[in-house]
């Protein structure tokens, strides 16, 4: 890990353990190296770093271009491994570079639900993840994050003391047979067959 990295990575965990008793169930299924895709659902603000911090390896991450502009966070984000997306339309220059990044080895967290949840509950996945999926043949991780929500709704400008746990799933591998009808169609499929795998993870039973 770079410098900036692991201090936002280290700072990160700190205040997650200590605020939002932080936990990862089955960590030990996340890839140590090579490519890799993790695909959580979205819950909040929250998510990008504590989908980071459930790695024992630097990722990357998509965020808002107009976060950049925003004084200190325009610095710091393109050294924490941030890649900036144009959400007002649909953004490839940012799809490439992420898929670029996944063939030369590296990882990342994507949502396939594109967005945050309004009410806590799953949404529908879009096409996104399927196409970075059908280009790359990377590992899917599937994780679900529980108590985002709670803690830090879209409704809210300031997080609050909430548990939040990750459990990860067994990852999921795709061969090119499976992709050779491409299109759009085949792209949405995909993001709901790793959607599906996400809805299927609970909370372990206490």
């Amino acid at each position: 890990m770079r410098f900036w990295y692991w201090l936002g990575y280290t700072l990160s965990k700190i205040v997650a353990r200590l605020f939002f008793r932080y936990r990862v169930i089955h960590a030990e299924r996340i890839p140590k190296d090579g490519p890799m895709i993790l695909a959580m659902n979205h819950q909040s603000f929250l998510d990008p770093p504590l989908a980071g911090i459930a790695c024992d390896r630097a990722i990357f991450f998509l965020a808002r271009k107009t976060l950049l502009g925003v004084p200190v966070l325009g610095w710091l984000l393109p050294r924490i491994n941030v890649v900036p997306v144009d959400r007002d339309g649909a953004d490839m220059s940012a799809l490439k570079t992420i898929i670029r990044l996944i063939k030369s080895g590296q990882g990342t967290i994507l949502f396939p639900e594109g967005t945050r949840t309004q009410d806590g509950a799953l949404q529908k996945a879009q096409p996104g993840l399927g196409l970075v999926i059908a280009k790359t043949l990377a590992p899917v991780v599937p994780m679900r994050i529980f108590g985002a929500f709670e803690a830090f709704p879209r409704t809210e400008k300031l997080p609050r003391r909430h548990p939040i746990t990750i459990v990860v799933g067994e990852p999921m591998v795709f061969s090119r047979e499976e992709l050779a009808a491409g299109g759009k169609e085949m792209y949405r499929e995909l993001s709901e067959r790793v959607m599906a795998q996400i809805a299927a993870l609970e909370l372990p039973k206490a």
